[in-house]
């Protein structure tokens, strides 16, 4: 943490220098764009990237997902849907961002009628960022927790356990003689009660609760019985939380060129934590049985035939490199126009899945030594999400020799696996401001993105309170679902079918250089046909299957589940009120409005005059927003 309060960590080698017209110190002289800014060095933009898109749910979901749809089956249609579904939507957005060097609300010049498809996006990632910062104060909590000699969690504590609290299955019930010939089942409290001695092979048992369990529910959370019953703040959560947030605003307090150089270390440690974690868990006993359930031999190819393992191999890849949701738009808005958003999109995606798959060695090396040592199968311990994170692994953690060492190395992990995500949402946020008020956040970016990271700090304090889980999960339920989803079907027929595919395709080339047909081939059958018709199936599939959240086996109210609702018809609301503002601000009937509002902009196009070539020299003042004048640019664009 010292370093993050270094301000020589942040300036990097060399000082930016700094045009008279920046107060705030993000642009630099040697800026290509003057008025928002580049990113440093080309590796600035890569490394936020791979931190924006390899996050938590490469190492507590995408493990269990392979394990739980074939082992090592799982990645033929992970791979696929790698290329059908993730990568054509990663090259799309980023070269969409890059193009017109704007964020994703003022991008949408280029389909006005879409406008709200933005507004979507940034809205989402505001209730994103909101629980996802609370995961990160989870993370810092236990981090904290395990500078001691021996973890916490490691035994049943009786300042928290109680009787339910052990490592081995419980008896409840058992036969007892009570007469040479008269035998009786009673409670093993009675028994023991009572001097009585169980006959052997009677006993009744039921699972216990790991210590671990106990201590995440009882201690860590002090989760009440349901979202009902809010009670108090936890405040050493509440803490956490806010030394979270300073952590982020500290990181973005100069835009990208403080967060470009602080993703050197939040984005490549945990690839570090990950092989170290990794070589200990290699030399455990029961690792290669761990291995073995993960991706060896338990394989099982006739899961391929099921439906439900290609929903889940799509839907990973779309949430995993995190698409649709405004952070790649406005992270590669930063790049120089000429930049080979190309080689970036595969770079950065084959990275993403490659480091999954390495998580899920180091997960389940670990978690079969947890199965060996506690006499269960491999099947037993595995778990996703919270219970992965904050129950499982750390219930192995606490069997190792140098248990707190081991901790304090996972949990480190798992922050700046959450960090360097959060730095990128919260830069869709300031990005999008930026667009709307460049004047103000021109001179106003420290206080502007350290409003945001407060704000969003006082609206996350309900989600550290003793019912705070269950609006962690009812947050992530509704909107990290179907909202992505329709903003990316909606992102993919503006651009490729309305505005047009192979229009789009020549506003590409200007930035890359022309390539032949050969090239585009399969990037128009993905955006034309086949992206589309998958996330549209995925959608119908999560309609159809759609099931009320629970958080364990404890349900939500019917009030949750309507303020679950009301979250999601918030975000997605704007899309057609967005495009009923734009069809009443055009002009003539109503046909011809709807037609002038699926034309770009007036002001649609490279940002810098001197990218705009011949196809949009006649284009406005990119700087200027357009609210009721829409037509098409006169005289500069092909006809497609």
């Amino acid at each position: 943490m010292d370093n993050l309060k270094c301000p020589s960590f942040f300036k990097g080698r060399r000082k930016e220098k700094v045009t008279a017209s920046s107060e705030n110190f993000h642009v630099g002289e040697n800026d290509e764009n003057q008025d928002r800014g580049n990113w440093s060095k080309k590796s600035d933009y890569l490394l936020s990237m791979v931190g924006y898109a390899v996050g938590l749910g490469n190492v507590w979901r995408f493990p269990y997902l392979t394990y739980n749809n074939g082992g090592g089956a799982f990645l033929i249609p992970y791979t696929l849907m790698l290329a059908l579904a993730g990568l054509p939507l990663f090259f799309l957005e980023c070269s969409l961002g890059q193009f017109a060097s704007l964020g994703p609300v003022s991008v949408w010049r280029i389909l006005p009628l879409f406008q709200g498809v933005g507004i979507t996006m940034v809205l989402i990632s505001i209730f994103v960022t909101i629980y996802y910062n609370v995961i990160i104060a989870y993370s810092l909590y236990y981090m904290f927790a395990s500078f001691r000699s021996q973890l916490p969690w490691a035994n049943c504590s009786p300042s928290w356990a109680d009787e339910h609290c052990s490592r081995s299955p419980i008896v409840t019930r058992c036969n007892v003689s009570i007469k040479p010939d008269e035998i009786i089942e009673v409670n093993k409290s009675w028994v023991d009660l009572n001097n009585f001695t169980c006959i052997n092979g009677s006993q009744v048992y039921e699972p216990g609760q790991l210590p671990s369990e106990q201590y995440w529910n009882k201690v860590a959370l002090q989760r009440s019985d349901g979202l009902d019953d809010t009670g108090v703040i936890v405040w050493y959560l509440a803490l956490c939380l806010l030394l979270a947030w300073l952590i982020v605003g500290a990181a973005l307090f100069k835009g990208i060129k403080s967060s470009g150089k602080v993703v050197y270390f939040t984005a490549l440690f945990p690839y570090v934590v990950l092989f170290i974690l990794l070589i200990r868990g290699a030399t455990l006993e029961g690792a290669s049985k761990g291995i073995s359930y993960y991706i060896g031999s338990q394989s099982n190819f006739t899961k391929l035939k099921e439906a439900e393992v290609w929903k889940d191999a799509a839907t990973q890849i779309f949430y995993s490199l995190s698409v649709a949701w405004g952070g790649l738009v406005a992270l590669s808005s930063y790049n120089k126009f000429n930049n080979n958003c190309f080689s970036d999109a595969i770079m950065v995606c084959l990275t993403n899945c490659l480091t999954s798959i390495f998580a899920g060695f180091a997960i389940f090396s670990i978690l079969g030594h947890m199965a060996h040592i506690s006499g269960k199968e491999v099947s037993q311990v595995v778990k996703q999400g919270f219970d992965l994170a904050f129950v499982a692994y750390p219930e192995a953690l606490s069997q190792l020799p140098g248990g707190p060492f081991w901790s304090i190395l996972f949990f480190f992990m798992l922050l700046t696996l959450g960090l360097d995500s959060q730095f990128a949402s919260i830069e869709t946020i300031t990005t999008t401001i930026h667009d709307l008020f460049p004047t103000v956040m021109k001179k106003m970016r420290i206080p502007v993105t350290l409003a945001c990271c407060m704000v969003l700090f006082l609206l996350g304090l309900v989600c550290v309170t003793k019912a705070g889980i269950y609006w962690v999960n009812l947050i992530d339920h509704f909107c990290a679902g179907w909202g992505i989803l329709i903003a990316a079907i909606l992102e993919l027929v503006g651009i490729i079918w309305i505005y047009g595919g192979n229009r789009f395709i020549e506003d590409i080339e200007m930035m890359i250089g022309a390539k032949r047909w050969i090239f585009w081939l399969w990037w128009r059958a993905c955006w034309f046909v086949i992206t589309p018709v998958l996330l549209i199936a995925i959608f119908i599939w999560s309609v159809v299957t759609f099931h009320r959240p629970t958080y364990g086996t404890i349900e939500y109210p019917d009030w949750g589940i309507a303020v679950g609702w009301c979250m999601i018809i918030f975000c997605i609301i704007w899309i057609p009120i967005m495009a009923t503002i734009k069809i009443f601000q055009a002009k003539g009937n109503i046909f011809q409005r709807i037609a002038s509002c699926c034309k770009p902009a007036s002001n649609w196009g490279p940002y810098l005059e001197r990218h705009r070539g011949e196809r949009y020299k006649g284009m406005m003042d990119p700087k200027k927003e357009i609210d009721h004048e829409i037509p098409t640019v006169s005289g500069t664009r092909k006809p497609e």
